[in-house]
């Protein structure tokens, strides 16, 4: 046998594990608990287990689709996940342990089952897409005592405001019922170019989501983007928007409250620049002109990110049934910019 001094020692087996259920897990379909608990492994591979009946659920067969309960003995049978998995998350782990720095962000509420926060603008919710890392992670380094943090919803990168994260299993499963449902209230401050009309009250569009070229010209796909399609389209998404206006500035501006039915991809900022009122600042669907602009500082403060924030949220307290409004104010830059123009009569 040859042996390499200084080489890398051969990864131990895997070994047949025994999980058992707790109150968090409880009520998930197994498929996605397995999922939870075998980071890296492929869904295929997850669901031959499952079917060939390597998985247990207490000591018997089970499908995909059955919920699992507290108390269940949950047998995983041994898997290995290829090398280029394995040192995927290796390099996201030194990543994160390296780059993702312990981080709190303002509480806006708390207790035993949400967490809710004022997330700040150029900041991701989560890692993924050439992000290493985002509020969650952050989060869950700053609080290595708590067993469950979860995104309920999201935000984009530039848009700042609220932020819902369930604590347990059993709170994100209700919130995310409430969101599907259409049971939240989501209202939005943005701040666009022009006078909008105050009779325009309902933007019901339908949204298509598709991807850009890649900018390097080679095969892979580039950035998301999103427009307004005809509503026979079938691969149009149902998209619904109220605005109501709640200044209108003396510079050609108009702070809107925006509320939304449904929740789409970049569904504010496509809306509203499809009426011609593009969100100041969007680098995406902006006026490009006017934001160069906007980025210059002089008799006014500059205008350095998108005018979108996530100010009111509206939701039952998945233990309570409590219904609860939070608010989250202006940031500091967008107050500035804002309060420069006085308002006049809307």
């Amino acid at each position: 046998m040859k042996h390499i001094i200084g080489g890398n020692p051969a990864p131990p087996k895997p070994q047949v594990t025994t999980i058992c259920v707790d109150e968090d897990s409880a009520g998930q379909r197994l498929d996605n608990f397995l999922m939870g608990h075998l980071k890296g492994v492929p869904k295929t591979h997850v669901y031959r287990i499952i079917r060939s009946g390597e998985v247990r659920v207490n000591k018997g067969r089970a499908t995909a689709d059955a919920r699992v309960a507290t108390g269940d003995t949950v047998r995983l049978p041994p898997v290995r996940i290829s090398e280029r998995v394995a040192e995927k998350a290796e390099a996201m782990a030194q990543g994160m342990a390296r780059g993702a720095p312990a981080r709190d962000f303002p509480i806006l509420f708390e207790d035993e089952h949400v967490l809710v926060i004022d997330k700040p603008a150029g900041v991701a919710v989560h890692g993924g897409s050439g992000v290493s890392f985002g509020v969650i992670e952050q989060l869950r380094m700053a609080r290595p005592q708590a067993k469950f943090l979860e995104l309920v919803h999201r935000l984009d990168r530039d848009t700042s405001g609220i932020l819902l994260i369930a604590k347990k299993r059993s709170a994100l499963t209700k919130l995310q019922s409430q969101f599907r449902e259409r049971e939240t209230g989501k209202t939005y401050l943005a701040l666009v170019a022009g006078h909008w009309p105050a009779n325009k009250k309902v933007l019901d569009k339908p949204l298509y989501k598709y991807l850009l070229p890649a900018k390097d010209g080679s095969a892979g796909e580039g950035e998301r983007r999103v427009k307004v399609v005809p509503r026979d389209d079938p691969e149009g998404m149902p998209s619904v928007t109220l605005v109501k206006v709640r200044a209108s500035k003396a510079t050609a501006f108009t702070l809107l409250e925006v509320t939304i039915k449904t929740g789409r991809t970049h569904q504010i900022r496509v809306h509203l620049a499809s009426e011609g009122y593009p969100i100041a600042g969007d680098d995406k669907y902006g006026d490009f002109g006017l934001n160069k602009k906007l980025l210059q500082s002089g008799s006014r403060p500059a205008l350095k990110r998108m005018f979108l924030h996530a100010w009111r949220l509206q939701f039952n307290h998945p233990a309570s049934g409590e219904r609860l409004e939070l608010l989250a104010p202006l940031p500091t830059e967008l107050e500035a910019f804002s309060d420069h123009a006085a308002p006049s009569a809307s």
